[in-house]
């Protein structure tokens, strides 16, 4: 045999062992797709990229150690999806991750999406994790496939009412929401405690998701002599209203829940922002078990840091990849029940959940922006 044909031959034979390597370690891992559902473009993207953040940070991580589901070793994979912040675009992705053959979905980010997306998932035995939606509908609808890693509007409404009667002493008080599943549902949830805790509502309007022009209703509020303006939105539609405030010269203080108590509000509102307060679910990023070294992790992949609910995210889909492991499989009719019974120690603490979905020991945290910053004034816990 010449030089060449014996090389020909080492390299033939070199292939044939990658050929059957490649095969086995193939046959060794087990494919698992984990679905994400939020806005990715939209004024609403830079939420919707921050969960999806965390979700893909947890998965990399769980490749990284090689955890197996029986014999096999799990290859997790993120299929990802844009619903734009729309009901019914969320419901036809809902329908596209279905038919993916996702083994859980964490999302959706708004509760109006989540909400109507929760049926279909149900209907496939799918378990969704919201690490965002926290609209109390979402868990009370009798589904057993429906989860959240955040508080609920019910519980963070009657904070947020209690602190302006009793904390802030506002007795005339306005208040407003998008009109959306998310906004609607909190406003009503604040307005229940506000009255409860003996505050006035003395105006109560709602804009949609998509105005930017708040004068009118600010009007009347200034009209009404508010002394303080609560507003059920997020922060691309709370920026342009702490402006409009200040423009009409209206003094009363501005109160927000769910996403405010971020860099992004500072940009749009600018000096408006001063004086702002915010409610938002869970604690302080830096009071998180391990919230510090997830903020270096974020940053080291994206460039970025937490917007808000990337940390919830990564807890999420942690907890849904332990409860697999647990269950020794990824078939949702398998470790369902051990995902509704675990304890999970994640960034943002311990990760446990109720008959209802809901996480067991949820905290909320009230901010408010003064000299440049997001100051921590008080953490809630029932």
């Amino acid at each position: 045999m010449n030089k060449n044909n014996r090389g020909l031959t080492a390299l033939a034979a070199l292939m044939a062992t990658l050929i059957g390597a490649g095969t086995a370690n193939a046959a060794d891992t087990q494919l698992v797709r984990i679905g994400f559902a939020g806005p990715l473009t939209g004024p609403s993207a830079h939420q919707g990229l921050d969960v999806e953040h965390g979700v893909s940070i947890a998965i990399e991580e769980a490749n990284q150690q090689q955890l197996k589901l029986g014999d096999k070793v799990a290859q997790f994979k993120l299929v990802s999806e844009d619903d734009v912040a729309d009901p019914r675009t969320g419901t036809a992705v809902a329908q596209r991750l279905v038919d993916s053959k996702v083994a859980v979905v964490i999302g959706h980010y708004n509760s109006g999406t989540s909400i109507p997306a929760s049926k279909i998932y149900a209907d496939a035995g799918i378990p969704q994790i919201s690490p965002s939606a926290t609209n109390p509908a979402l868990t009370r609808q009798g589904i057993k496939t429906v989860f959240r890693v955040v508080n609920d509007d019910a519980t963070l409404g009657r904070y947020a009412g209690n602190y302006l009667v009793k904390t802030l002493q506002a007795q005339r008080i306005a208040i407003f929401d998008d009109r959306t599943a998310y906004g609607q549902g909190l406003a009503d949830e604040v307005t229940k405690a506000v009255k409860a805790a003996g505050g006035n509502v003395v105006v109560r309007e709602y804009t949609n998701d998509k105005s930017t022009d708040f004068n009118a209703i600010l009007t009347t509020a200034k009209s009404q002599k508010v002394d303080a303006v609560f507003f059920a939105a997020l922060d691309y539609q709370a920026a342009p209203m702490a402006k409009q405030m200040k423009n009409l010269g209206l003094k009363a203080r501005f109160m927000n829940i769910g996403n405010l108590p971020n860099d992004e509000f500072k940009k749009m509102a600018g000096s408006a922002a001063e004086g702002v307060y915010a409610w938002n679910y869970g604690t302080p990023l830096l009071e998180m078990p391990k919230g510090a070294a997830f903020e270096q992790k974020l940053k080291a992949k994206f460039g970025t840091g937490v917007v808000q609910s990337s940390p919830a995210a990564y807890d999420a889909t942690w907890a849904a990849i332990t409860a697999m492991v647990k269950a020794q499989s990824a078939d949702p009719a398998v470790y369902l029940p051990v995902l509704k019974s675990e304890s999970y120690e994640g960034v943002t603490g311990t990760i446990a959940f109720d008959e209802f979905g809901n996480l067991k020991s949820p905290a909320a945290t009230v901010f408010q922006f003064a000299d440049g910053g997001w100051k921590t004034l008080s953490v809630e816990r029932d």
